[in-house]
């Protein structure tokens, strides 16, 4: 058994956990504060799920030696990227881009013994983290109800993390003014919270839905599947936010920056990526425009990509382009219902992304 086969396994035991009567109050405790930060800290609960259904997997393993680095260690790192960020996102629960081990605070090359050094944020959930590894090692036998008590509150995120997205009331009084109206508010909206950012990348995602399938350019394409919008720029195994395939390689990508303006050095990573993906076009568009003292050398990088490779780079602003694109969408509310979709089943969006897109829907 793998460790997804391990995971997927104690999943389906943790949707209850009433029968757990092993684990002392002392670690409850600890593994409360663990499950209350999932979202703040998910390296954290990513990390935990790994070693521990490691542990599962091999008793024997002092899962504490999270790198082969160290002495009697294993590579915790490449276990989770291979079985577990992947399950997670099967299932719909927190996790991270690629990796907990990506978080700085958890990669250092030291035991996570309870005096380990790496400086998680939150005093708190290091405590918390460390002693619920340690009291996992020192006794394996509650290694099983320790995972599913974390699982499950995975699982109560998730489902806290639900909000409906109501239909339409008057789909046939909907225009393109109105929508551009709902939309701009959605992306400006102060939420006081991460994770905004997402929307205008779902939203390009909801037209292109409707484009693949009703314009020329892009007959025989398909677009790829929505990634994270976490990784970053450069770690990004994509050519940007969104990609559409033609004959499984990049057709087109699009790059969406909500709040940064458009510099030197994000045109450079565009340019690294295009003699990489070799697209036909490549957009990068932005809420704030090109950085007025890079303009120059903006203009000149991109007519040089172009005649040394072919590629287009388009630069633009997001509110003008989802309007062009709009007018050559048949049916407006194919488009809204894609819009809507994708922010329902979206797990890293928060819940009042949600249910500020219920208040607008509900003004039309």
């Amino acid at each position: 058994m793998n460790h997804k086969q391990k995971l997927l396994e104690i999943y389906k035991c943790s949707f209850s956990v009433d029968d757990i009567r092993n684990i002392p109050q002392k670690y409850l405790d600890f593994i409360d504060i663990i499950g209350i930060n999932i979202t703040k800290q998910k390296g954290v609960f990513t990390v935990l799920v790994t070693l521990i259904t490691h542990k599962l997997i091999d008793a024997k393993q002092d899962i504490r030696n999270h790198q082969v680095e160290i002495k009697n260690g294993f590579s915790g790192r490449s276990i989770d990227t291979k079985y577990i960020t992947p399950t997670l996102k099967e299932l719909g629960l927190p996790s991270m881009a690629e990796s907990g081990w990506l978080t700085r605070s958890l990669e250092q090359p030291y035991p996570y013994t309870l005096e380990y050094q790496g400086k998680i944020s939150d005093k708190n959930v290091k405590e918390a983290f460390l002693n619920t590894i340690d009291f996992v090692q020192h006794h394996p036998e509650v290694s099983e109800n320790v995972l599913r008590l974390i699982l499950n509150y995975a699982i109560q995120t998730a489902k806290a993390n639900t909000v409906a997205i109501n239909p339409l009331k008057n789909p046939e009084k909907i225009t393109i003014s109105k929508i551009i109206e709902i939309l701009s508010q959605h992306f400006d909206f102060y939420y006081r919270i991460h994770g905004g950012s997402k929307l205008p990348v779902l939203a390009f995602y909801a037209v292109y839905e409707v484009l693949i399938n009703e314009i020329k350019r892009y007959e025989n394409c398909k677009l790829d599947r929505l990634g994270s919008n976490t990784a970053s720029d450069r770690s990004s195994k994509t050519a940007g936010d969104i990609q559409i395939l033609k004959n499984n390689t990049v057709f087109e990508a699009i790059e969406i920056k909500l709040d940064k303006e458009i510099d030197i050095t994000i045109v450079r990573v565009a340019i690294e990526k295009v003699m990489r993906f070799n697209p036909n076009r490549y957009y990068i568009l932005s809420h704030k425009g090109i950085k007025r003292e890079d303009s120059d050398t903006i203009a000149e990088l991109i007519e040089n990509i172009k005649i040394t490779h072919g590629c287009q780079i388009i630069i633009n602003g997001i509110i003008p382009t989802l309007k062009y694109y709009l007018r050559l969408i048949t049916n407006l509310t194919d488009f809204v219902s894609n819009y809507s979709k994708l922010i329902e089943i979206d797990k890293e969006l928060k819940i009042i992304h949600k249910e500020k897109w219920n208040e607008l829907l509900g003004n039309l």
